[in-house]
């Protein structure tokens, strides 16, 4: 399974870049994109590389199945992301995030997501002010991981998600809060050490659930942000003291391209969830993503990362960088994301930090 995975990322990193050269700029967009948004400082300062590296309350946000390798048998999570600081002032992600460890085979987890996108004004075609809405989105989950092996663990976790982006009438549409529902589908290979030295990868299915409307009409809904990826990581243990881990990861939109003729709208409106799924290996959104991170006695975390968005997807590159600082039951975790590529001095992702909390249970297995 270790050299499945670590094939199968190999493969798509090679895709991406291909996929850069031929892409036209057309990019696939779906409803909540904020179940996009990589919430963890830990992940945010390696690239956003979070499906491989070793599991911590996080991890139900990339990989479910990594929780039943988790030292700690129970651990609870903060985390507070301001969002397109050069956008908008009061824009952010707050998420909350906690498993527990049935036994030695099996945990439990939930998890709760809240964007909120500050105060928006509509405006009519004249530019006329028509009303201020207050955009709110939140996605709850719940899940469930086991280990099959010594090795291998599979998880799955349940979503509800509500997005109110307006309600009433608008120019003559009646808009309402949408609601969803979707799953996530992840397997998780462990192959370090007792030390952490060693291989671990994962590979993860997301966000595989009902379309979204926002009004009455029953053919006018959108698609989730469905997304498989693929990550590997690997951890070198020098002593006792000095550790350092490599993640790479790849990722795919699982949505069809948004089509750009008007004419050609009712179609993709009436697309299938599952034929969208197989129509979306011809839309070219990919991310790679690579982070490395140093640790040292278990205690300082220093960290630095790279990201690569295509056309598609959106076209952005940045690097990031973290630091993280273990108090005891506590660990505090920070990242910052410097755009790069010819996006730097418009990049809306420019100075995003993110701040995390993490407590853990003293009890080890």
């Amino acid at each position: 399974m270790r050299k499945l995975l670590i094939t199968g990322v190999a493969i798509f990193c090679v895709h991406a870049l291909v996929a850069q050269e031929k892409s036209s700029i057309n990019i696939t967009t779906t409803a909540v994109p904020f179940l996009r948004i990589s919430p963890d400082a830990r992940s945010g300062g390696m690239g956003e590389a979070g499906i491989a590296i070793s599991p911590d309350a996080n991890s139900v946000f990339y990989n479910q199945a990594k929780l039943p390798f988790a030292r700690k048998a129970t651990s609870i999570s903060a985390t507070y992301a301001p969002w397109l600081k050069e956008v908008a002032d009061n824009m952010y992600l707050a998420t909350l995030a906690g498993y527990h460890q049935l036994d030695e085979l099996q945990s439990v987890s939930a998890s709760l997501r809240y964007f909120n996108a500050g105060d928006i004004s509509m405006v009519d075609y004249s530019g006329n002010k028509l009303q201020t809405v207050r955009p709110r989105e939140l996605a709850f989950d719940l899940g469930y991981a086991r280990k099959l092996s010594d090795k291998i663990g599979l998880g799955v976790a349940l979503r509800y998600i509500s997005s109110k982006l307006a309600t009433g009438a608008i120019n003559g549409t009646s808009y309402k809060a949408g609601n969803a529902f979707a799953a996530d589908l992840s397997a998780y290979y462990n192959g370090s050490a007792d030390n952490g030295r060693g291989w671990t990868a994962g590979i993860s299915l997301s966000n595989l659930g009902t379309k979204i409307g926002y009004t009455e009409e029953a053919g006018n809904k959108d698609f989730l942000p469905a997304g498989l990826g693929i990550g590997a990581a690997y951890t070198e243990v020098w002593n006792d003291d000095n550790k350092m881990t490599f993640a790479l990861q790849a990722d795919k939109l699982l949505v069809p391209e948004v089509p750009t003729s008007p004419e050609d709208m009712p179609a993709y409106r009436n697309k299938s969830i599952v034929t969208g799924w197989f129509d979306s290996f011809d839309n070219n959104a990919l991310q790679l993503a690579f982070g490395t991170e140093y640790i040292f006695k278990d205690q300082l975390y220093l960290r630095l990362g790279y990201n690569s968005k295509s056309y598609n997807y959106g076209n952005w590159q940045y690097v990031t960088a973290g630091a993280g600082v273990r108090f005891n039951m506590a660990m505090v975790n920070f990242s910052y994301l410097v755009p790069t590529g010819d996006k730097v001095n418009r990049n809306p992702l420019g100075n995003t930090v993110r701040l995390g909390l993490i407590f853990e249970m003293k009890n080890e297995k």
